[in-house]
């Protein structure tokens, strides 16, 4: 049996979705992996993987065998498990994926569903986790959080809750209230929680849940750093390619860590801060963190995808929501400003994605020289018809349209000349982009950094 086509043809989005009562007893058949090892949970709209790829590092550096389940995959489905930030290799997924599936026929078999997807792949990551001796696991929410498959986790060592923003809304809820709701059902009794405090509405129902479970609640805002001037561009670091800033942590009006956040856009500072003050609440409640594998494990983070500088002048992002979007515009706007060269734009979204809002941010800041619509591979893209239209009232310049991420990295590479291309609107488009960089770049010798 090939474990990759029997895990992508169980629906992602239909089928039953189980009770965390009825999740909880599928872990007990698997002999309760998630016992085995300590938990922090991170839920949130746009940054938890970020965070998670903070957290991963600073455990690795802090000499703790690290655990990381986060989604979705850019290219394979084995980047959702990570073993101390490293993606898992072909046997390990074959044996996980085997444990699942057998106790899955078996109770299929006495007349029990199927797991969903997501919950097939958690399931995996519990056994992998456990059979590789996992010390402590970082676990990242699929959609939501209070009922979650993740949530089935009772006492975790750590909360951590990122910036919330209007996404899935069919699923969580119509306003910021609502989904912020969701996000912080993972919130425990009396389990510590640091969240994103910079939006009123969503601090508000993070910290009132946060009382209600008794647990001690922690904000970050931008009051708790300062950006350096300095940055890391033109450096060259371990990737050939060096981009990054830094940040002064504020500790009640005197100055804390100095921290090197290695990635492009700004908003990877709060996340940087989120990370950084779980780690603190992590070294309170019995893991030995010390402020220096706190300094290196931010610096060392790598997350794939986010801002990522691909390729000279290639730069790679996820955002797939309004929120998103605009801290995508902010951080491309400043890379611009600080190269001095003309900006080119590839964009494609999935088709239950407010697309039209996504463009007119998209057109807020940033005078692109042309913009190219893609639909990908996804039955669930957009049409490029209804991305065109979305564009027309916000720009004015020239629109492309084409057929696949490959010819439109192709074409506006070669438009581009020595400008900048920015990719954005999907995650699941970014692993298509970064495969067709690599054919783009084959024939130069050049290669897609990882």
């Amino acid at each position: 049996m090939n474990a990759y086509d029997y895990i992508e043809g169980i629906p992602m989005w239909a089928g039953k979705k189980h009770s965390l009562e009825e999740i909880e007893d599928f872990l007990q058949e698997l002999k309760d992996p998630q016992k085995s090892f300590c938990v922090v949970h991170v839920a949130g709209t746009n940054g938890k993987g970020s965070v998670c790829a903070f957290l991963t590092s600073i455990l690795k550096e802090a000499g703790y065998f690290t655990g990381t389940f986060i989604s979705p995959h850019l290219e394979r489905l084995e980047e959702r498990f990570l073993l101390d930030g490293n993606v898992i290799g072909q046997e390990d997924f074959r044996q996980s994926f085997q444990e699942v599936y057998e106790t899955a026929k078996k109770r299929q078999e006495r007349g029990l569903g199927h797991p969903s997807y997501f919950e097939f792949l958690f399931y995996m990551a519990m056994v992998l986790f456990a059979r590789k001796g996992v010390e402590a696991a970082v676990l990242e929410t699929g959609m939501g959080g209070r009922l979650d498959a993740t949530n089935v986790i009772k006492d975790p060592l750590a909360c951590a809750i990122t910036s919330i923003s209007l996404d899935h809304t069919k699923y969580l809820g119509n306003t910021i209230p609502e989904i912020a709701g969701e996000k912080a059902g993972i919130i425990k009794p009396g389990v510590p929680v640091v969240y994103d405090g910079t939006d009123q509405e969503a601090a508000q129902v993070i910290l009132s849940q946060a009382l209600r479970q008794k647990a001690p609640a922690e904000a970050v805002t931008g009051e708790d750093y300062v950006r350096e001037k300095a940055s890391l561009a033109g450096e060259t670091g371990q990737d050939g390619l060096q981009e990054g800033f830094w940040i002064r942590e504020c500790l009640g009006g005197r100055a804390g860590l100095r921290l090197c956040v290695p990635f492009s856009a700004p908003y990877q500072a709060q996340n940087a801060m989120i990370a950084v003050k779980t780690a603190r609440v992590l070294n309170r409640r019995g893991l030995k963190i010390s402020s220096e594998q706190i300094v290196r494990g931010v610096a060392n983070a790598r997350w794939p995808g986010r801002m990522e500088q691909a390729a000279a002048g290639v730069y790679l992002d996820g955002a797939h929501n309004p929120g998103g979007i605009r801290a995508f515009e902010e951080a491309a706007f400043e890379i611009i400003q600080r190269q001095g060269k003309k900006p080119y734009l590839i964009f494609g979204v999935m088709e239950d994605k407010d697309y039209r809002e996504m463009a007119a941010l998209l057109c807020e800041k940033v005078s692109w020289q042309a913009i190219g619509l893609v639909h990908g591979k996804s039955s669930r893209g957009a049409s490029l018809l209804s991305l065109k239209e979305a564009f027309e009232p916000v720009y004015g310049g020239p629109v492309y349209e084409f057929s696949s991420a490959e010819e439109a990295m192709e074409k506006m590479k070669v438009m581009s000349g020595d400008g900048l291309v920015f990719c954005a609107g999907s995650l699941y488009l970014t692993g298509e982009w970064k495969q067709a960089l690599n054919k783009v770049n084959a024939d130069k010798g050049v290669n897609v950094h990882d």
